[in-house]
């Protein structure tokens, strides 16, 4: 098994390097945003349980988003892992999700941190609004402000992990295929 968690600000290009990791190495990209839309649509128990929450402008409690993630990887026994995207984003739900993995005798071997200036965060995501059609990511002064909330009270997960010897800054700048095979560098230096 291997178990990663792809980390970096808004724009960093965690889903696309998640989407290639995927392929590379048979596992399953566990996106929480993607996980709450699915159990909504099909109106499951958690999905219900987290659509009232969202209703109310509330974050999902960390119960409820375990609970999603438990169901997503007990319906992929067969993958050899799962890459996390989106969570955990505070120490309780990184706390949380080794629990999890600890009842399924699976750990998280890596944190892969992308590594990205915020000034390139801000073109890039200028340069992604053209195509997500979204008017935040067209104001500069939104997106700085999400940059500096993910340095705040995202990032500080990476000192967890850090801790335990997990954690891994890898370059975010280049091309989407040198970032990768950096990734790739990385997990094949932590796993065998």
């Amino acid at each position: 098994m291997l178990n990663l968690i792809i980390f970096g600000p808004p724009g960093s290009g965690k889903g696309t390097q998640a989407e290639k990791l995927e392929k590379k190495f048979n596992l399953v990209h566990i996106s929480t945003g993607d996980i709450f839309r699915s159990e909504i649509a099909e109106g499951s128990e958690l999905g219900i349980r987290a659509s009232a929450f969202m209703a109310k402008g509330e974050l999902v409690p960390d119960e409820v988003t375990i609970g999603m993630l438990r169901k997503k990887m007990m319906a992929h026994k067969e993958a050899e892992g799962f890459i996390f995207d989106g969570f955990p984003r505070t120490d309780p739900q990184a706390e949380a999700l080794e629990s999890l993995l600890g009842m399924l005798d699976q750990q998280i071997d890596a944190l892969l941190m992308l590594d990205v200036p915020e000034d390139e965060i801000v073109k890039r995501i200028v340069l992604r609004s053209a195509e997500s059609g979204r008017a935040d990511d067209r104001d500069e002064t939104i997106i700085r402000n999400r940059f500096q909330v993910y340095q705040t009270q995202t990032e500080p997960i990476y000192a967890y992990y850090d801790a335990k010897g997990k954690a891994h800054k890898v370059p975010g700048m280049g091309s989407i295929d040198d970032i990768f095979q950096k990734l790739c560098d990385v997990i094949s230096s932590i796993h065998v």
